[in-house]
């Protein structure tokens, strides 16, 4: 075997593969998983116990300087704490010696991440949702997983077989001959594993630095431009004109009528009831299974459908347009939110960006989120004041074209990547400047539904109106989030 060394093309890579555990390997498998989820709820209590007691002590009228002090959620701090603890705490004492210590330090290194982006979602230095202070993991909804750093962790020569810290060597579902063949080559270097309990298996993930070399796409010169929709999954436009639909294959509304007639079966059943203690039939545990299995069959074929879709589409095209959009918020839409999550939206915007950055090194540009690809016409680029989602053939009135909703959407799309390469037109990569960020001088800002003279009398009087009272409540919150607790 070579020995590795790293090279300027190499990348981190996880190479994934499903496990065929027996009954002692399970149980092991299980016991590590709930290791690592105690040793998190340790260190969420351990750390905002120091939060409670500091609450209690200023209600007493303890000044700031006598207070307790912050206990810190630092992954080096929380190791030291915990290795302590282990010793004479009794959730801990009679049993972590079972475990590799890698199991603990995965719950530990996962309650200091969730401290860390509680912190700044408080200080507004995170994006996206906000983020309430971590909580414990509930034994019967957490999900199994344990990550492996130090220790032995390898690939069997054999093909069929990996082998973990504490665990030994498990048989994998499926052989190991891809990663087993860089590994010998001296071309790719295990560096951590992570077990998983999902969709009712047990899964391996290694994640290895590999040289990977970039793979030429079948048409560099050409850009495309991709609108996602319900009913067809995908519409992509090339920068020739070219246009093919991908039907959606709405696996999950094809399996509806058997989850129908299999949730049927578990309601019949004696299920668990945690209000009185009563646990589950072996009858209503083995149609749930049955009925986990047909959910987890939905899940395998989106998957494998997406992947495949975004695989060829990422080696096919130099450029790729797509939308940025707000699925959270289409989901809440109770007459699609079915169809569009088994659409999958979100999942094929990530698979493209990934496999365009790092198998092909070609561009991706994301269209802004305001920018209107279905009201704008693809021939004269005039833009519709209005078009309702039930019109699906857009009819220009200026060049008086008729073409589908989608299809004008795809060509407006794939017309932006031009744009993209001078920075106008598209919010893209992150050297492309968003110049179209107010299409039809659009603010972005919800105008207020009172009318004019009642908004006018409201000025006079001296009352607030609905933008102002959330300005002030928004000052309110940032001034708050100057603290932690």
């Amino acid at each position: 075997m070579k020995k590795f060394r790293p090279q300027p093309g190499s990348v981190v890579q996880a190479f994934r593969f499903a496990l065929d555990p027996n009954a002692v390997q399970e149980r092991a498998l299980r016991s590590h998983c709930g290791a690592a989820r105690a040793a998190y709820n340790w260190a969420v209590g351990w750390v905002r116990a120091s939060w409670w007691q500091r609450k209690a002590e200023e209600t007493y009228g303890v000044c700031e300087a006598q207070l307790t002090q912050w206990r810190p959620w630092s992954l080096p701090s929380l190791r030291k704490a915990f290795n302590e603890a282990k010793h004479t705490d009794s959730r801990f004492a009679a049993w972590w010696e079972d475990n590799s210590k890698e199991a603990y330090s995965t719950g530990l290194a996962n309650a200091s991440a969730a401290f860390d982006n509680y912190a700044k979602s408080k200080n507004g230095k995170r994006h996206g949702k906000r983020m309430g202070a971590p909580r414990f993991k509930s034994k019967r909804k957490a999900r199994l997983s344990c990550r492996f750093t130090t220790g032995t962790i390898r690939v069997e020569s054999d093909g069929r077989h990996v082998t973990l810290p504490r665990l030994g060597t498990l048989r994998t579902h499926e052989p190991t001959a891809e990663l087993l063949a860089r590994v010998q080559a001296g071309t790719a270097r295990i560096l951590s594993a992570t077990v998983r309990h999902e969709r009712g298996r047990w899964f391996v993930s290694l994640q290895a630095e590999a040289k990977r070399d970039l793979e030429r796409v079948a048409r560099p010169d050409v850009a495309v431009g991709i609108d996602l929709g319900v009913k067809t999954l995908a519409v992509m436009a090339d920068s020739t004109g070219e246009i093919r639909a991908v039907p959606n294959p709405g696996h999950f509304d094809r399996a509806r009528k058997q989850l129908r007639r299999a949730s049927r079966v578990v309601a019949r059943r004696q299920g668990p009831d945690r209000r009185t203690g009563r646990r589950p039939s072996k009858r209503w545990e083995k149609a749930n299974a049955q009925r986990n299995k047909l959910h987890h069959r939905v899940a395998n074929l989106r998957e494998d459908a997406l992947h495949k879709l975004t695989t060829s589409v990422a080696a096919e095209y130099g450029t790729i347009v797509v939308e940025d959009l707000n699925v959270a918020g289409m989901l809440k839409n109770r007459r699609l939110a079915r169809r569009i999550a088994d659409a999958g939206f979100g999942e094929i915007r990530r698979q493209l960006d990934y496999k365009t950055r790092q198998r092909h090194a070609t561009r991706i540009v994301v269209a802004d989120r305001w920018y209107p690809s279905s009201k704008t016409c693809s021939g004269c680029k005039t833009v519709k004041a209005k078009l309702p989602l039930h019109v699906r053939t857009y009819a220009c009135d200026a060049c008086h074209l008729v073409i589908d909703r989608d299809d004008n959407a795809a060509l407006n799309l794939a017309a932006l990547a031009a744009a993209a390469v001078t920075g106008t037109g598209v919010a893209g990569d992150q050297d492309t400047v968003p110049a179209v960020s107010k299409p039809r001088g659009a603010d972005r800002k919800t105008r207020a539904t009172r009318p004019r003279r009642k908004a006018e009398a409201g000025r006079a009087g001296g009352a607030t109106l609905p933008h102002q009272r959330q300005e002030e409540a928004r000052d309110r919150t940032q001034a708050e989030a100057l603290t932690l607790w």
